[in-house]
Parts: C-alpha cells; sequence; structure tokens
C-alpha cells in the first residue's frame, strides 16, 4: 500500500477532486494548511506599511491506495493541480506498513478497497449496532 500526500493550491482543489473521481480512488482525507516551500510568502502593502506574509494557505490531500493504483492517482493530481508557477505544491508517495478499519478490526489491503460496511446480526448494518429497538 501506498499513502499520497499533496499540498496544492486551493484554487486547483476542485479540479484535482474531478480528476481523482474519473480514477475511482477509495477514499481522501482533505486538510486546510499553510506553509511555504520555495515560494517564501509575499510582501503586501496596507495603509502604507509593508507586511511579509510568509504562511500561505494550501490544501493537503492524504489517499492510501493499493501499490498498483498510485502512479494513476500522482498522475491525475500532476495534471490538474499544476499551472507551471512557482508555489504548485508537492506531492510525496510513502509506503504504509500496515492499515485497520476500526470498525470491524479487518486488516491489511482489504480495508482501503471500499468493501461494504460489516453488518449487525440482524443486518441493520454497523449504524444498528448502536440503535435501540
Amino acid at each position: 500500500m501506498k499513502k499520497i500526500e499533496a499540498i496544492i493550491r486551493p484554487v486547483k482543489f476542485e479540479d484535482v477532486k474531478a480528476a481523482l473521481a474519473e480514477t475511482n480512488y477509495g477514499g481522501i482525507t482533505v486538510t486546510e494548511v499553510e506553509g511555504h516551500g520555495t515560494q517564501k510568502g509575499f510582501t503586501q502593502v496596507w495603509h502604507g506599511r509593508e507586511y511579509k506574509v510568509d504562511l500561505l494557505p494550501k490544501i493537503k490531500l492524504e489517499i492510501v491506495c493499493s501499490d498498483k493504483d498510485a502512479p494513476k492517482l500522482v498522475k491525475a493530481i500532476l495534471k490538474s493541480a499544476q499551472t507551471g508557477q512557482v508555489g504548485d505544491g508537492k506531492i510525496f508517495v510513502s509506503d504504509i506498513g500496515e492499515a485497520y478499519r476500526i470498525s470491524s478490526g479487518e486488516e491489511g489491503e482489504k480495508v482501503i478497497l471500499g468493501t461494504p460496511a460489516p453488518t449487525s446480526k440482524d443486518g441493520r448494518g454497523v449504524e444498528g449496532l448502536f440503535t435501540r429497538r
């Protein structure tokens, strides 16, 4: 399994989300973050005073996928997030050793494959495990 972490411009998020939807990825975690790389921020003038803005708003995407799906997901992110300007972001790919589904205790790659949620003995689904009748 691989974990893909992508830091992108907020204005490119909808484009990236649409590109990922075409790949049938399993799931995604999205976080609003701030930071800088080689872009180092910018200086702006407000009411005659100069201010340095060195932490820029970005979106961080995290996707855990099978080894075979990682290249197509990275390609989709690269193609849809790129403007050609400094500050477009970065993509990091790392290995995932283990994964667990909290609701069922399942282990391994099947937890990222979108398998159906476990059901209770009466067939009401996971929600039914916590609902009184």
